[in-house]
């Protein structure tokens, strides 16, 4: 083998997967989604400004190849395969950091990202390649800011997946201080809240994400880091399709009473795992029940596993809720497409 050998492989596969992204979607379609949110105007030298679709296409390669804005620009300058997927020809300009700012910036506004994920889990539908109906798997992750305050609290810190029993006075005391800390600390992102988890602190966020059997991403909800698990399940499943929520599979820090009357209301098969309490452990049924569910729900694991392993997701790129939704959102859309030439592979096969 070469000394060139595997960049040469690097390329090609990169080259290939562009080539699959760019002909899976229909574009012009989801274009017009974009533009309801973009409206194109004039740049400072009088031309017209970029269209929607090439600066959502960037956003993409953002993700796929964990890219800042500057890294991206530079990338699609360097690449004719990444050029070609964004529809730019060689003698145009590729579009500078702040004009993607810009862009993600109207898009967090105008609260497009869900949208989009909708719209582009359409088309994979209607090519087969997610499922039309069924389950939903729903889970929860932290998300670290590193724009995290320094120095101590002064007050108790919440503990993920348990019941938030602090009292008063502690929750007074924290937004108190992130008060002070938005006033008087520009360069830390003010709405992340600390929490401990496994003993250790986290300061950010967490992405609740409903997910299909086939651990492909149906709709994601975005928190405080502090906020409960259990808070969170029915707004994610409002944002997924009726027909895609027949039964709701869950791990057993969703399980308190407001879900279940929520899924007994709406129809829907409780499947989240029951939890044992103090002087009330475990049935043998409930036990066999849990690991039933257990089963079926380690798909959404593996989706939060492969959008760390693949673009190091877990940390957050911006400040604010809205833009760090924004992230969560478009890293789904990211996770979605780069599986779909496999699942759309076993489909043809089958």
């Amino acid at each position: 083998m070469s000394f060139s050998a595997p960049y040469v492989e690097k390329r090609t596969r990169k080259r290939v997967f562009l080539r699959q992204m760019d002909k899976l979607l229909n574009w012009i379609e989801l274009e017009k989604e974009i533009n309801k949110a973009y409206k194109r105007g004039k740049s400072v030298d009088g031309r017209p400004s970029y269209p929607g679709l090439l600066l959502f296409k960037m956003q993409l390669l953002q993700i796929w190849y964990g890219l800042s804005d500057p890294a991206v620009e530079d990338f699609v300058n360097d690449s004719l395969s990444a050029m070609q997927f964004c529809g730019l020809q060689l003698e145009e300009d590729v579009p500078d950091h702040s004009t993607l700012s810009r862009f993600r910036k109207e898009l967090v506004e105008k609260k497009a990202y869900d949208r989009l994920l909708r719209k582009i889990n359409r088309q994979l539908k209607d090519k087969g390649i997610m499922i039309k109906s069924g389950k939903a798997m729903v889970d929860a992750s932290l998300t670290d800011s590193p724009f995290r305050p320094k120095g101590k609290t002064e007050y108790h810190i919440a503990t993920d997946r348990k019941e938030d029993d602090r009292d008063e006075n502690d929750k007074q005391q924290e937004e108190i201080q992130h008060k002070l800390i938005k006033k008087e600390k520009p360069g830390v992102d003010s709405e992340g809240r600390w929490v401990k988890k496994g003993g250790k602190l986290h300061y950010g966020y967490k992405k609740q994400v409903a997910t299909d059997e086939n651990g492909m991403v149906e709709a994601v909800h975005t928190t405080t880091a502090n906020e409960h698990d259990s808070k969170g399940l029915k707004t994610v499943l409002e944002k997924v399709p009726k027909e895609k929520k027949q039964e709701v599979f869950t791990d057993k820090g969703y399980k308190v009473p407001d879900n279940d009357t929520y899924l007994k209301k709406q129809n829907i098969k409780n499947r989240i795992q029951h939890k044992a309490y103090r002087n009330k452990p475990l049935t043998k049924w409930e036990k066999e029940f849990n690991k039933l569910i257990s089963k079926q729900r380690y798909v959404v694991e593996r989706t939060f596993g492969g959008m760390v392993r693949w673009f190091g997701a877990g940390r957050a790129r911006y400040k604010g809720m809205a833009r760090v939704h924004g992230q969560h959102v478009m890293e789904a859309i990211a996770y979605n497409l780069k599986r779909s030439p496999g699942l759309l592979a076993v489909r043809c096969a089958q």
